[in-house]
């Protein structure tokens, strides 16, 4: 399972301006937790950040504890922006998820991550 405690971050070198940071992972791959065979994705993580940004190789190893989960494109997708938010706390955040054909179906999933505002 992925342990976002292995996502390290370094210092914004630009907090003073909104810009769009985006990384692509070609090779995302998790499990169907029915079939049990690889489902494979091209996840692009977008965002703007705020004091913080993401480390490649830490974002790499994070996305490579997926490999072996059993989990839904939905479950998967929203997870990976869950979890980056609560890391990054950025300005804006999107994953796209394209997930590769089974059956004739693709699938795109997009989240967008908010801070929880409190009640």
């Amino acid at each position: 399972m992925a342990d976002p405690k292995t996502l390290e971050t370094f210092p914004n070198p630009a907090s003073h301006r909104d810009y769009v940071i985006a990384h692509t992972h070609h090779e995302f791959t998790s499990m169907c937790p029915i079939t049990g065979h690889p489902d494979f994705a091209e996840i692009t993580v977008t965002y703007v950040a705020d004091k913080t940004c993401v480390e490649l190789k830490s974002l790499k190893l994070y996305f490579h504890g997926f490999r072996n989960e059993g989990i839904f494109f939905e479950a998967v997708t929203n997870k990976i922006c869950d979890e980056l938010g609560a890391v990054l706390r950025p300005r804006q955040l999107t994953i796209l998820a394209d997930w590769k054909g089974r059956g004739g179906i693709t699938s795109r999933i997009t989240c967008t991550w908010a801070p929880r505002k409190r009640r």
